[in-house]
């Protein structure tokens, strides 16, 4: 089997309420970079790049293509290895590994196809037939009504089945995060996993202080505390705080977590399988993880593609620690608006009763709905 041709697909939509993060980025439009490759066989797979989506596309058609097409899929590392050795020289991080990480995923997808078997049964088999997703949310809309509406969203989950929630903070006002997070926890009860996520917002000292604010709330992780390049100050807070701390969807490929692994910065590592180098990389980054007993729980933001190639990789993942009753790895379940993972999929994976089944179909286990790509696809 041969690559014949690798094309890019940037599709765009306007969602009806904008939202803001601790960053201060109004989200007012979802867009992606959708990866299709096609094979001398009639085999396509899909993959996704997380980030500026017209800056992947660049360097999908500028720099890659090329030295994909004519390839065999079933050499998939040693292609991506071919790819990150071409850019390795102003590229080791950032958008050139997350037009990789399109690459690879497309190429996974394509040896499912062929042999007729989801990814995670090609990446070490099935620990689990299904996972456990936590809904991602509860951003800033309404200034005069955060706390509210914190409250009332929290609780559209809950009656939902989501069984754990990721909220928002970040609000420059620690005493009013503090009460925002107390009033969540309240409202849906000690019984729903409850974890927080700064989007790196605070200094080292303010990420101590709120993090003890928040201990009694029974907090299941706090997210990306500080800046992602301060792996020493990830150092102090996680050794400071009673709880977990997470991050890593901003770092990319083995060796931007290497350092932040053997030291233990984090409790909970989250490579981003549509930016940190796609299942073979993020292969390698798990198993780095377990060796030094840190957690791997990947980041998981766009569309179809991105969560149905998060869930194949979770269902590989192994428990961490192992246990009879072992807590398994959950899948980010990002609930802002998005018609890209909502109606791109044929058959869209949903949650029920808490719960998301892993797809057993070829590949991916989706089927791409070509008039769904077309409605939105811009360039």
């Amino acid at each position: 089997m041969k690559v014949t041709d690798v094309v890019c697909h940037i599709l765009s939509c306007k969602v009806d309420k904008p939202f803001v993060s601790a960053r201060g980025w109004v989200y007012g439009t979802r867009s992606t970079c959708l990866v299709e490759i096609s094979t001398d066989e009639g085999i396509t797979g899909w993959g996704e790049c997380y980030g500026p989506a017209a800056v992947a596309k660049t360097f999908v058609d500028t720099q890659f293509k090329a030295r994909v097409v004519g390839r065999d899929p079933f050499d998939v590392e040693a292609i991506w290895e071919d790819l990150y050795n071409r850019i390795k020289d102003y590229g080791t991080t950032g958008m050139a590994i997350s037009a990789i990480s399109g690459i690879d995923i497309a190429l996974w997808d394509i040896m499912g196809r062929a042999v007729n078997k989801p990814v995670h049964k090609l990446i070490g088999g099935a620990y689990r037939s299904e996972v456990i997703p936590y809904a991602t949310g509860l951003y800033f809309i309404d200034m005069n009504r955060l706390v509210e509406e914190a409250v009332e969203e929290a609780l559209e989950f809950k009656h939902a089945g989501f069984q754990a929630i990721k909220m928002k903070i970040g609000l420059g006002d620690l005493k009013l995060d503090t009460k925002r997070v107390a009033a969540v926890r309240e409202a849906i009860g000690p019984n729903v996993k409850l974890a927080v996520d700064a989007n790196h917002c605070f200094s080292v000292p303010n990420a101590i202080k709120l993090g003890r604010m928040l201990e009694e709330h029974d907090i299941l992780w706090f997210e990306e505390p500080i800046s992602p390049e301060d792996h020493d100050g990830y150092i102090e807070v996680t050794r400071a705080l009673d709880m977990a701390v997470a991050g890593g969807e901003n770092d990319f490929t083995r060796w931007g977590f290497r350092d932040v692994i053997a030291k233990k910065a984090m409790d909970i590592v989250q490579p981003d399988l549509c930016a940190a180098g796609g299942f073979s990389e993020c292969r390698k980054i798990a198993t780095l993880a377990s060796a030094f007993g840190v957690e791997c729980v990947p980041h998981a933001w766009g569309s179809a593609i991105g969560l149905a190639a998060t869930v194949q990789f979770l269902a590989a993942l192994p428990d961490q620690p192992p246990a009879f009753r072992p807590m398994p790895p959950m899948l980010e379940f990002e609930q802002t608006p998005n018609p890209l993972r909502d109606h791109l999929a044929q058959a869209p994976i949903e949650q029920k009763k808490g719960i998301v089944t892993v797809p057993t179909g070829p590949g991916l286990g989706i089927e791409i709905d070509r008039e769904v790509l077309k409605k939105y696809k811009v360039a």
